[in-house]
């Protein structure tokens, strides 16, 4: 029987037969819905005395919550009506449900995919402070654009916290205007909408501007700012007040609408205007935000995550929170009457934040303070900001204030948001892939060295396992090519792999490595799991661990076994894409590498398994089980080059290389399996190595005999019709 043939055979048929098992049970299996996460739900979890819930709405996505038969609430998923995402770049997916009178009668976490329980805070934590919006009045939320209640921070979820509180208060306010609950409606313009005046640009001095309120300011000294924080009823913030005397400054903080040309002109001078509004795409508004005193609203946060925490513009419903690329330093003040500042800064507001100039708005300064070793507390104080009406123009038709955003506007920003926020990330990833790339194409001058090489690639194994892997959470899954063939059938999009700007670069990257090298560039280098195994069993072998060289019989056919686990998966995720999400468990990666293997015991267990076994056979899990490696070998057959030199003698007689093949990707004969080569670059330093190569040292031999002048080929590269030279793949 021809092996070759049957196993594809018997792949295929055991993927059917695992695909008809599932059925029954992947059709029960839940997407993310409203109507999914209802049923692991009580109607009294969401209001007080309620006995069941309506079917949910396919027009509003609100589903009533009953009691004796009539409605005392309605139901809703926040992110069904907000796109915003956390730490994760998943949504955050919580159920409320609202009154008639557009109160808040019931808060549920549900789901979501932050790692905030990797850093010592319990789930149960985020649980107890999500349910505690529970009597939120959304009225007075939809008043004052969300800012009617105390913010509740947990140290290290700053962020998380954020985004559950602007996707509940949000979303509440949208389902209550959509449902006219509490009197809320969409809201209209009293009148007609007005526009700024760019024709007007004469130039003001200080005084005439924070006179007319071009400039607007907030100010709080020392005594002020240890009053708020005492009369918030945390001892523990009492007790550590704000150094200096009571009437020492804490903050002078002033705003302007720069990107209005007169105000802009005045404030900035005409050359640095000019600078502005080259900067500024079509759209875009800018504010100068002016600071002096102890306290800092820019703080050091953004240094690290490129987010500016301690501020952000709100009007209406919408927030804007400004990250790194959307600010620059200003120098100095145009106006010769202004005072000094500390702080001078230029922040961008996008295009996409629905952000109007004409209609009021207010800048929220956060402040913090330490009350633990890393505990902190914080308050909210707000500068508002209307400009003035000698900068307006009427139009003659009201508009809706409080349209919805654009859907696909809305995901583009999201998007393009998050590239701008791992452009750090980003710029070292481009590093790693042309390091990479050079290496390959210069691979015989690379592992001329053999001590140099191999420390070469330990080092940027570490590199792609801690950076890559542990801090960048960018580890590549064959759950990324099951959602990419389940948007191809529902209508592909872009957005959606955009969301991780890491893992899409790498797939492209990846798409060009095979046409070149095969799975290898991948498997080989940027895979943090693999790695992970490979640096393991670098450690097993210093200490000594027996190795265990499978006999070649058994280690080709065990070679079909991630093939068969791909397809299985991959038909799996034709009937059910959440259970086939679920049985890609099979992969450890979410365990060992995002995780770091704070997960359930049986997880842990597993993952812990293959990383033992890869101290005794390198790669185990590459070999023999990776379903991603089996996705990448079959379109890796169209690759156009055969980069690995080998000799004629390889194989027979030599048996170095395939001995010596730390996956054992070289058949007896000599042949390189490019399906199952990870391109290490083992067989390359071999191919050159004056100690282990028989070809290498019999033309060290020769050349000794006869004299240099007779032998002109440099050793270990023989020209391409050189007789010693050999194809390295096999079909």
């Amino acid at each position: 029987m021809d092996l070759r043939r049957a196993i594809p055979s018997l792949a295929k048929t055991l993927a059917c037969l695992l695909v008809t098992t599932l059925f029954m049970v992947a059709s029960n299996a839940k997407a993310d819905s409203l109507a999914s996460f209802l049923a692991d739900l009580t109607p009294a979890e969401l209001a007080p005395g309620a006995e069941a819930f309506g079917p949910v709405s396919p027009d509003t996505k609100v589903a009533p919550v009953l009691k004796d038969g009539k409605p005392v609430a309605w139901a809703f998923l926040t992110s069904d009506f907000v796109g915003t995402t956390g730490y994760s770049g998943k949504p955050i997916h919580v159920v409320a449900a609202i009154d008639s009178d557009a109160v808040l009668t019931g808060v549920k976490l549900v789901k979501h995919s932050e790692p905030i329980i990797l850093i010592g805070i319990p789930n149960s934590k985020m649980i107890a402070l999500t349910e505690g919006y529970a009597g939120l009045d959304l009225k007075a939320e939809a008043a004052t654009g969300g800012e009617a209640h105390d913010l509740d921070i947990i140290s290290g979820a700053t962020v998380t916290i954020m985004v559950i509180d602007d996707s509940l208060v949000r979303a509440g306010i949208k389902v209550s205007r959509l449902l006219g609950l509490g009197g809320l409606s969409p809201q209209v313009a009293d009148g007609p909408r007005r526009e700024v005046d760019m024709a007007q640009d004469a130039t003001y001095d200080w005084s005439t501007l924070s006179g007319d309120g071009s400039v607007r300011r907030l100010t709080l000294d020392i005594g002020q700012i240890n009053t708020a924080f005492a009369a918030t009823g945390d001892a523990r913030a009492a007790k550590r007040p704000e150094p200096g005397e009571p009437d020492d400054t804490y903050i002078d903080m002033h705003m302007a609408l720069v990107s209005v040309p007169s105000i802009g002109r005045s404030l900035l001078g005409d050359a640095e205007y000019e600078n502005l509004t080259e900067w500024l795409e079509e759209g875009e508004q800018a504010i100068l935000v002016l600071g002096r005193g102890t306290y800092s609203f820019k703080g050091s946060g953004y240094v690290r995550g490129g987010i500016f925490d301690r501020i952000q513009l709100i009007q209406g419903d919408n927030s804007v929170r400004f990250f790194d690329k959307q600010q620059r330093r200003l120098g100095d003040l145009a106006t010769a009457d202004s005072p000094s500042f500390a702080e001078l800064d230029i922040f961008k507001i996008p295009a996409d934040a629905e952000f109007d100039p004409a209609e009021p708005f207010r800048l929220q300064l956060l402040a913090q303070r330490a009350v633990g070793a890393v505990e902190k507390t914080f308050l909210t104080f707000d500068l508002g900001y209307k400009l003035p009406e000698q900068y307006l123009l009427p139009v003659t038709a009201p508009v809706i204030v409080n349209s919805d955003t654009d859907e696909a506007a809305a995901k583009t920003a999201l998007w393009q948001r998050i590239w701008k926020d791992k452009t750090v990330e980003i710029g070292i990833l481009g590093v790693m892939l042309l390091v990479l790339t050079a290496t390959f194409f210069f691979q015989f001058q690379a592992t001329a060295n053999a001590r140099v090489f191999y420390w070469f690639r330990i080092g940027y194994l570490s590199f792609t396992l801690v950076f890559l892997g542990w801090y960048a959470n960018a580890q590549l899954s064959v759950v990324n090519l099951m959602a990419l063939a389940g948007s191809l059938r529902s209508g592909f999009t872009w957005d959606a792999f955009l969301m991780d700007p890491l893992v899409f670069i790498q797939w492209f990257a990846i798409a060009a490595a095979l046409l070149f090298w095969g799975r290898g560039a991948y498997c080989g280098w940027l895979c943090p799991f693999g790695a992970l195994q490979e640096l393991l069993n670098k450690a097993a072998r210093a200490l000594k661990v027996p190795q265990w060289t499978l006999p070649w019989g058994l280690h080709e056919r065990l070679w079909p076994l991630k093939y068969m686990i791909f397809l299985g998966l991959f038909g799996l995720s034709m009937v059910s894409m959440t259970l086939a999400e679920t049985y890609a468990e099979v992969e450890p990666f979410k365990t060992a590498i995002i995780l770091k293997f704070v997960r359930e015991w049986p997880f842990v267990i597993f993952a812990v398994s293959l990383l033992v076994a890869g101290l005794f056979v390198e790669r185990f899990y590459c070999r023999y089980l990776c379903p991603l490696g089996g996705a990448l070998a079959i379109p890796a057959r169209i690759r156009m080059f055969d980069w690995l030199r080998r000799y004629k003698e390889c194989g027979s007689p030599c048996q170095t290389c395939a001995n010596e093949c730390p996956v054992q990707a070289i058949h007896p004969t000599g042949e390189i399996n490019p399906n199952e080569c990870v391109d290490c670059l083992h067989c390359q330093v071999l191919y050159q190595s004056e100690s282990k190569c028989p070809v290498v040292i019999k033309q060290i031999k020769r050349r000794a005999k006869v004299g240099t002048t007779d032998m002109k080929m440099p050793i270990g590269q023989p020209p391409a019709n050189h007789p010693n030279a050999k194809k390295s793949t096999v079909s």
